[in-house]
């Protein structure tokens, strides 16, 4: 068997081209790769599989389905599953980075890389099976940890290819974990040390990975006593150094920045320590007591008891104050905070076995591999279950489309800008200045401050108007504003000149407003008496719930404001100042009515759309509620396959389309508006089951056939016949065996898969086996009993063959010698035959019906079949 020493060839699949940094994926490249390596990818497209996995998400196990599915820690649901052939029931390491997913499956060995943002496999190679091997990996760093051999072998996550000599130790360590810098932790208590290895640097392309002698390999860096050689060690890595946990002594050690910190422990039985530790406290899980010890930079803080029986206790994980401790007998985790007391009880239904907790995405995700549930606790300790095996996934390969945008980067928080056209209009004695907002670069505008005329004047950040009163008619003024948020004051922008004068005119009078169904608010006024001047403008503004702002500027009696200028759904008014050709302003209007800006309704927002697994030609759509924008949502118009349908709920169910169909469904919302912007989403309906016949196997009297279905997104039931015998169910949908048969025949077992939609079949050819029979007639003792079966006589005689069950001279075909091997191949009521002493008394009316120049019988009394001489395993003729 191979070792990881041995491991330096590597299976990359049909495909060498490989993208490293980003690029796009085609759903070609994607099907050709994942078949190179045997993976299926269900649900999600291909191009949406595409998306890099920097989305708070973690690949999780499910043993009994083949399964990797990508569970979204902020949505709870899975969005995309990956099937691994021949891994059913098998345990799998799963390790991962935002980039990189390598999986290694313990029953097999072997070993296989996927990058994450393209889900292209970039290799495979070999371990050896079974526990002692284990993957570690980190940013573009990846470990292969023997621990059995003591090697420590670094590889090339792209190729899986080696990087230089591997890192050697005695036999028998363990470890290898990284911590929170990066550095490969490795204990070993033959020493009893600890050391650290860190990565070489990678090579620019993954197929030049440096060979071994080339000077370029992963090095030992640090390496600490922690403990007296041989003592039993474990190994738990920080967020900078690892802490190791002396079983012999009791002992946990430390080692962070180069000191090393020994604190005695109070414990009756063996610890435990989770491969990663999060934040400063170390928690040491004792199954045996069920408590858990809390060791901090001082020492040990406090222990407390888990709740429960038993020693089936995984090792506690520190998470955001927390500790959580899994007890894999129920299934069940618990929740403890800082101070040791038990806030939280993790239900375990349909979860018992294996647990695993793994700190990642800020997040803490269970997963029971060996059942459908897993669980994702935010850093607020909200507890959201995830069903692995919800058949809600999207389905289909809709056309690629390019990777959404990575998230925004968090902008840099400054001093707000400018505030842009400040305008200043002169009245009596007054001054009206307004301004549209600053930019508030990153922090919140707190006020705006307005200087001139000798005066500042502080307003809120929500009004941007503001009327200068005192001033001196005749006199020339400007006017500066800047806003300030908490990084300070920003620029100052000045207005035009304005010089106060009595002769101002007059207000408009009757301003209306009207919303409009696009979004936009037209308000309306008659025309303002110049009082012997020209009216130059109108200038409108805008007011609500405690703000005022300019809505704009018009040469005309009406101004549009343009749509999304306004907020949907909030009421607004208006006033109006008349400005004539001097510049002199009036006073404002009376405020005009009330509207309440509105436009169509937002896309309906997270729409899922999922095959309904019941019924032929369906899919079902759900969603959350769209943004109304100032009107009701009246209902909601669902298009799908060329179908439609309108719903008041934010649910539909869309049918009449065809079997195995990939649609396309699209909602849009309705308000006062019209229809809003379209959600869409992809689904497939149900389709016929298909059926992949694995294996198939007989006795004398049955077969049996193995086989897969893939159920089409529906509910498969199956079944397995043969030609003249009733149909088999098959209630797993793997296997079945039809009994009854003929020994020695050909059969040929078809194998039907029925859902929704239909029904598939498939084939397979298997003969039962032969069963034989010995012909038996022992001479008896005295006179003519000591050759009765030497051979045959007139009248009565052991071993006969007739052409029917009963023994009739003038249908006799032959005499068997004693000992002869007949083939049987089903058995028949007849003539009662007593054997006497030559066959042990065997008595029976069963004849048998055997391979003997044709197909014949012989009295079962003469015939003792072989594994038994049970005459039921034969069907009836």
């Amino acid at each position: 068997m191979a070792t990881i020493d041995d491991a330096v060839s590597t299976e990359p699949g049909a495909s060498r081209r490989r993208r490293w940094r980003g690029g796009l994926v085609t759903v070609g490249t994607v099907s050709a790769l994942l078949a190179a390596m045997g993976l299926t990818v269900l649900g999600l497209g291909a191009a949406d599989n595409a998306v890099a996995n920097y989305d708070a998400s973690s690949w999780l196990w499910s043993a009994a389905r083949s399964e990797l599915a990508r569970v979204n820690g902020v949505t709870a649901r899975v969005d995309t599953r990956v099937e691994v052939p021949d891994s059913r029931r098998h345990p799998v390491q799963v390790v991962q980075t935002d980039r990189l997913l390598v999986l290694r499956d313990l029953n097999t060995g072997q070993v296989s890389s996927l990058d994450l943002a393209t889900l292209q496999i970039t290799a495979t190679t070999r371990t050896t099976p079974g526990l002692g091997v284990n993957v570690a990996l980190h940013s573009d760093a990846a470990f292969v940890v023997d621990a059995v051999q003591g090697i420590v072998r670094q590889l090339d996550p792209r190729s899986l290819a080696p990087v230089g000599e591997p890192v050697r130790y005695p036999p028998g360590i363990t470890g290898g974990a990284f911590d929170g810098e990066g550095r490969l932790w490795v204990a070993v208590p033959a020493e009893g040390t600890v050391s650290a290895v860190t990565a070489a640097e990678l090579p620019s392309e993954p197929g030049s990975a440096a060979p071994p002698g080339s000077g370029i390999s992963p090095k030992r860096i640090e390496t600490y006593d922690v403990a007296e050689p041989s003592h039993e060690l474990v190994v738990s890595t920080l967020d900078d150094g690892v802490a190791v946990l002396d079983r012999t002594a009791g002992t946990l050690v430390r080692v962070q920045r180069g000191e090393v910190v020994r604190t005695p422990l109070t414990i009756a039985g063996p610890g435990s320590l989770p491969a990663r530790t999060s934040g400063p406290k170390v928690p040491v899980t004792v199954p045996g007591e069920r408590k858990v010890h809390v060791i901090g930079a001082g020492g040990e803080e406090r222990q407390f008891t888990v709740p429960g029986r038993g020693d089936k206790l995984s090792p506690a994980v520190a998470w955001a104050d927390r500790f959580y401790c899994a007890d894999e007998s129920t299934g069940t985790v618990y929740s403890f905070d800082a101070s040791g007391q038990l806030v939280d009880t993790i239900g375990g239904k349909g979860s018992t076995g294996p647990l695993e907790l793994e700190v990642r995405e800020n997040r803490l995700f269970i997963n029971a591999p060996d059942s459908s549930t897993a669980r994702v606790v935010d850093d607020k300790h909200q507890v959201r279950e995830v069903n692995k095996y919800a058949n809600d996934v999207l389905g289909g390969d809709p056309p690629p489309v390019p990777p959404p945008p990575p998230p925004p980067k968090k902008p840099k928080v400054g001093k707000p800008s400018a505030p842009r056209s400040v305008t200043a209009s002169a009245g009596n004695a007054r001054a009206r200045v307004s301004w549209r907002p600053a930019a508030a670069n990153g922090a919140e505008i707190i006020r705006y401050v307005v200087e001139g005329a000798g005066e500042r004047r502080e307003v809120g950040a929500n009004q941007r108007s503001v009327e200068v009163t005192g001033l001196t008619n005749g006199e020339t003024y400007r006017f500066s504003v800047h806003a300030v948020n908490a990084k300070g004051d920003g620029p100052a922008r000045s207005s035009n000149p304005v010089t106060p004068t009595a002769a101002v005119p007059d207000p408009p009078s009757g301003v209306t407003a009207e919303a409009r169904p696009d979004g936009t608010v037209l308000v309306k006024w008659p025309a303002a008496n110049g009082q012997g001047n020209t009216i130059a403008k109108y200038a409108v503004t805008a007011n609500s719930a405690g703000t005022n702002a300019p809505a704009g500027e018009s040469t005309k009696t009406e101004l549009v404001v343009p749509a999304g200028e306004l907020d949907y759904g909030t009421q607004y008014a208006f006033t109006v100042v008349s400005v004539n050709d001097r510049g002199a302003g009036s006073a404002a209007s009376p405020v005009s009515n009330s509207v309440v800006p509105f436009a169509a309704p937002g896309a309906p927002v997270d729409l899922r759309a999922t095959t309904v697994a019941n019924r032929p030609g369906t899919v079902a759509v759900q969603w959350s509620p769209a943004a109304a924008n100032g009107r009701p949502v009246t209902k909601y118009l669902v298009e799908a396959g060329g179908r439609s349908s309108e719903v008041t709920d934010t649910r539909a169910t869309v049918d009449g389309l065809g079997d195995g169909q990939s649609v396309t469904v699209t909602v849009k919302a309705v308000n006062e508006a019209g229809p809003g912007a379209a959600a869409t989403a992809t689904a497939r309906t149900v389709a016929p089951p298909r059926v992949t016949v694995t294996g198939s196997s007989a006795t004398a009297t049955a077969v049996t056939v193995t086989f897969t279905v893939d159920a089409g997104g529906g509910q498969a039931t199956c079944t397995v016949s043969v030609p003249g015998e009733k149909p088999v169910t098959a209630r797993n949908c793997a296997s079945a065996t039809v009994p009854g048969l003929t020994p020695g025949t050909a059969y040929t077992a078809t194998v039907t898969a029925s859902n929704a939609a239909g029904e598939g079949t498939a084939k397979r050819a298997q003969s039962t086996d032969p069963l034989f029979g010995i012909a038996t007639c022992n001479n008896g003792p005295d006179g003519d009993q000591r050759t009765y079966c030497d051979k045959d006589v007139a009248g009565r005689n052991g071993n006969e063959i007739f052409s029917v069950p009963q023994q009739d001279n003038d249908r006799q075909v032959g005499w068997a010698r004693p000992g002869t091997r007949l083939k049987a191949y089903c058995k028949r009521q007849g003539e009662n035959v007593d054997s006497w002493i030559y066959n042990d008394q065997k008595q029976s009316s069963w004849w048998v019906r055997v391979e003997f120049e044709g197909k014949n019988y012989i009295p079962w009394a003469w015939l003792n079949l072989e594994g038994g001489d049970n005459i039921n395993v034969l069907p009836t003729c």
